[in-house]
């Protein structure tokens, strides 16, 4: 058996090798941890013609049995040692841990901690669907008509699979697809270049919890691949930056997760109690290294500003990388060194625009990039600007950093922008209307709630049922 791993292509759930292979190397050694078959558009292609058979496959299971398999298969996730590639390998849960950590730069503290969230997930799918249905009884899945609330209901499949093409900052974005299977809709997932590990071992624990192989597609790929599975599948979820997502995302085939550009916003009549939240919007802007589109990025207040930017800076500013398997680690190493290069340049490019300071300078007592133990790391920033026009007030980076800025109450809204997740810390019944009518708000926590915080059955990014199924009417004599 050979010593390095060879991860597949998953052609309807079958491991095919290919001749052009790709290496996955630990980001602080540089020592290569797998290797990875590569595959084309044509590949693609041909296998997509027989997509129909998958989704039959599935079709044969009721959702209730699908939620089981679900179950099973988080739990197996979490905790189960399962294949690794074609050549004999096995993958234990510390396994998978060590391995996504050297490749990605997330310490092992973070990667359990999303490992908890996808399996959570899996194991409450039922939960999940009830939300996302809004209490549609699932056999209406599984017949294609029944009732709900009294009346007659019927739905249909909008796509025969959903196409993935999948980020490598954080695993549990992973989450966002798993209830397609419950929903008897297959996947073709194209993994992320660092990070093929969790969608191929949530892929191993579904096959291993009952689920047909035949309902997963994996296909490392290039460029073109990628663009092959959003042409082709009737529906896809795709991750990028900005600009890698505007093109698609008018689109109503396409369901896009790119920067979050979440905030967070104090009213005018808790401004003057901002020093019981700075715990709260520290964790905010830095909880999961900062690479989540939840994470605040942005601080939004009235008054207060600078006083509020030198506080989170005074807590954030010294935090320093830690060995991965340390568990007080707090920053993610970056498995490209460029993009850290790239992040660390903007930021300073952007600090020439008059208006702004890096408040954490002072605090770090170094640069904000850094090399530790062989990884790249960059520092948390908070940035005080003088308003929202500057350059550096709406920004998102893939590391802990915001942005404080003062704002009148009655301009926040026409100055924030679209943004993922908004805490609103006000009482302020006038303030709250407003919020609860402003159409750039994807998802509203109001009082003192991370942004981070996740209720499953309140999607913070579309519907999945709703992407999947459309009803339609009907009648029965």
């Amino acid at each position: 058996m050979s010593t390095i791993p060879h991860l597949p292509a998953l052609r309807r759930g079958k491991p095919y090798e290919s001749l052009d292979k790709t290496d996955i190397l630990n980001h602080r050694t540089g020592e290569v941890v797998a290797r990875v078959s590569q595959v084309n558009a044509g590949v693609i292609k041909k296998d997509m013609r027989s997509i129909d058979e998958a989704r039959a496959l599935l079709k044969k299971f009721t959702v209730a049995q699908l939620i089981e398999i679900s179950a099973k298969a988080g739990e197996l996730f979490l905790n189960g040692t399962l294949p690794l590639g074609d050549k004999g390998h096995q993958q234990t849960a510390d396994d998978y841990v060590r391995t996504l950590s050297g490749t990605s730069g997330l310490p092992h503290v973070m990667v359990k901690r999303n490992m908890q969230k996808i399996h959570y997930a899996l194991t409450h799918v039922a939960t999940i669907l009830n939300g996302l249905t809004r209490g549609l009884p699932m056999d209406v899945i599984d017949r294609g008509y029944g009732e709900q609330s009294g009346a007659a209901v019927s739905y249909y499949a909008t796509t025969q699979a959903l196409g993935l093409v999948m980020p490598s900052n954080s695993p549990a974005v992973n989450s966002l697809w798993l209830p397609a299977i419950a929903l008897k809709t297959p996947v073709v997932i194209k993994p992320g270049k660092e990070e093929p590990w969790t969608p191929y071992r949530l892929i191993q624990a579904f096959i291993a919890a009952g689920a047909p192989p035949e309902a997963f597609g994996f296909y490392p790929t290039d460029h073109e691949g990628s663009g092959e599975v959003l042409r082709i599948c009737g529906r896809a979820l795709l991750f990028g930056d900005a600009n890698t997502v505007a093109q698609y995302r008018d689109n109503p085939k396409y369901s896009v997760h790119g920067p979050g550009f979440s905030k967070i916003l104090i009213g005018e009549d808790c401004i003057d109690k901002w020093e019981d939240y700075i715990d709260l919007i520290a964790s905010s802007i830095s909880e999961n290294g900062g690479r989540s589109c939840v994470n605040a990025s942005a601080v939004v207040v009235p008054r207060h500003g600078a006083a509020i930017a030198d506080a989170l800076a005074k807590k954030l500013g010294p935090v320093a990388p830690l060995s991965p398997e340390n568990e007080g680690a707090r920053l993610s190493g970056f498995a490209n060194p460029k993009m850290a290069d790239f992040i660390d340049a903007a930021i300073e490019d952007g600090l020439k625009t008059a208006g702004a300071e890096d408040v954490t300078a002072k605090y770090r007592g170094g640069s904000r990039k850094v090399v530790f133990e062989g990884g790249v790391y960059l520092r948390p920033t908070i940035v005080r600007c003088d308003s929202f026009e500057h350059p550096l007030a709406n920004k998102e980076y893939l590391c802990p950093y915001a942005s404080v800025v003062e704002v009148p109450q009655s301009e926040m809204l026409s100055k924030i922008g679209p943004s993922l997740v908004v805490t609103a810390i006000t009482k302020d019944s006038s303030f709250t209307e407003q919020l609860l009518g402003s159409a750039l708000i994807e998802r509203l926590n109001l009082g003192p709630i991370s942004t981070m915080k996740i209720s499953w059955d309140q999607p913070h990014e579309g519907n999945m049922f709703e992407f999947l199924y459309r009803r339609r009417s009907i009648e029965r004599a």
